[in-house]
């Protein structure tokens, strides 16, 4: 599995990942059929200036982390996150940074819409870095994306576990 040797940093993260693992044992893990699935994601950044990128997720009301699903046949959570990471912000020298190492494991609540009914997303989350900041470009109208200090990105966004994310990763560029 995935996390097989991911060791969790925080009680809260610790029963997260413990649920992911007693749930998401049979079948696909990244289904979208199912009412918890994996999603990759990673906060993109630019170590030079120490600036993260945020996005405006219309559905989730938040600034967040680029990510999302994987795509049939796709299976390794890092190359989800760089693919959707290039797709969000038009930034095709994305890598990552430290390695590919996962960075933080959450579950995420999603709200119903139209197509789906509301589920949960158990996030698999890196850092990238990007040497380009000046290229980005949203994917469509409505998803903005802003590049902020540590201290600005905390302040945007009011969901506890990107600020978690966010601490950890200012803590790797320290």
């Amino acid at each position: 599995m995935i996390l097989a040797g991911y060791a969790p940093s925080t009680a809260e993260e610790s029963a997260d990942v413990s649920r992911i693992r007693d749930t998401l044992v049979d079948g696909d893990p990244w289904s979208r059929a199912t009412a918890m699935h994996f999603t990759a994601s990673a906060l993109i950044v630019h170590p030079p200036t120490r600036r993260v990128l945020l996005r405006w997720h219309a559905r989730q009301q938040a600034w967040i982390q680029v990510g999302g699903h994987a795509d049939p046949g796709e299976t390794d959570p890092l190359e989800v996150a760089l693919r959707e990471g290039r797709e969000e912000t038009g930034l095709e020298d994305l890598k990552p940074l430290p390695g590919s190492d996962l960075v933080h494991v959450v579950v995420v609540s999603v709200p119903a819409a139209p197509h789906e009914p509301a589920h949960e997303h158990a996030d698999l989350r890196y850092v990238l870095s990007t040497e380009s900041p000046e290229e980005i470009r949203p994917e469509k109208p409505g998803a903005e994306l802003r590049w902020l200090t540590f201290p600005e990105a905390h302040a945007l966004t009011g969901e506890p576990n990107v600020r978690e994310t966010l601490s950890r990763v200012e803590a790797l560029l320290s």
